[in-house]
């Protein structure tokens, strides 16, 4: 006889949660390719690593009641190699990304993350491979090729490296998940996020100051700054810890396939915001990489399920 274990406390509202967060997120894309027209990516980096830092800092003094919490050296050099992969290269290639390609295909191709989560765990050992889950490989990157042949074969270089720098972009933080899965359960999310924002995001404020600087801030309208702070403060900061809370209220199995809502949502507000407009190619695309995405990720655990 199966016994199940009783529902969360919070689990309706964590569902709340999250749905209003995948909403969020999937107008994140419309948003910030509006914001990088008027002062580019680099404008938009800018802002965001000035203020993410503060907010890092103020969450960990109200945390633990110190603006920097003690750390051993090797942890130190540990988050700070995560903040550089997480946010140095992933964040500032997504910027760019995002900013060269379509609201939709960034959705798209950003849900193509789990796979890369399996393929690093399978290269580390932590995983093993069953054909269902080669198969759904297979075929995400059959559905990923689909997504881009329309731009390719039409010559639009600059959309289609777009999205190959997001492709990029996707492993580095899938990386960083994995990588980071240790530390987070040594010393908490709010540390290793605090730490990784601060570290990580020193070399992109940077290397953004000198071109971020140039961008015309004057043509900002108060509703554009409105915008900036939704997408720095709201969109980015506060919801990964809401994300970070939800996995923990419902589990990351039972919230993970919500992000399958994401492209759909994304490529709604792009459509009725921005006016942009999928061929029959590019939706087949999208349905069969993230068919393929759901199959690597689900094929192993159903596996296990049900074995004999």
């Amino acid at each position: 006889m199966l016994h199940r274990s009783p529902p969360h406390p919070h689990d309706r509202l964590s569902l709340i949660v999250a749905l209003g967060l995948i909403v969020i997120w999937g107008g994140n894309f419309t948003l910030q390719k509006y914001l990088f027209d008027i002062i580019s990516p680099a404008g938009f980096l800018l802002a965001r690593y000035t203020l993410m830092p503060l907010c890092a800092l103020m969450l960990m003094r109200w945390r633990f009641g110190q603006w920097l919490p003690p750390i051993s050296r090797q942890d130190a050099w540990q988050m700070a190699r995560l903040g550089f992969v997480g946010h140095s290269l992933h964040v500032g290639l997504v910027s760019y990304g995002v900013h060269w390609s379509t609201a939709f295909s960034s959705a798209v191709i950003m849900s193509c993350g789990p796979i890369f989560t399996l393929l690093i765990l399978r290269y580390k050992g932590f995983e093993r491979l069953t054909m269902a889950q080669i198969c759904g490989v297979a075929l995400a990157l059959g559905g990923v090729l689909m997504f881009l042949s329309d731009k390719l074969l039409g010559g639009h270089w600059r959309a289609g490296g777009g999205d190959l720098v997001l492709l990029t972009s996707s492993s580095l933080f899938s990386y960083y998940t994995v990588a980071a899965k240790p530390m987070m359960e040594r010393h908490g999310p709010v540390m290793v996020m605090g730490y990784a924002t601060l570290w990580g995001g020193l070399p992109l404020l940077f290397i953004a100051v000198p071109l971020g600087i140039e961008a015309p801030w004057d043509l900002l309208t108060v509703w554009d700054w409105l915008g900036v702070l939704w997408a720095v403060l709201v969109s980015a900061f506060l919801g990964w810890l809401a994300w970070g809370w939800i996995n923990t209220v419902r589990g990351v199995a039972r919230t993970a396939p919500l992000m399958y809502l994401m492209p759909p949502m994304a490529g709604l507000f792009a459509w009725a915001l921005s006016g942009e407009h999928y061929t029959g190619i590019k939706i087949a695309g999208a349905g069969v990489t993230l068919l393929g995405v759901a199959l690597a990720q689900y094929a192993g655990h159903f596996t296990r399920k049900f074995k004999v």
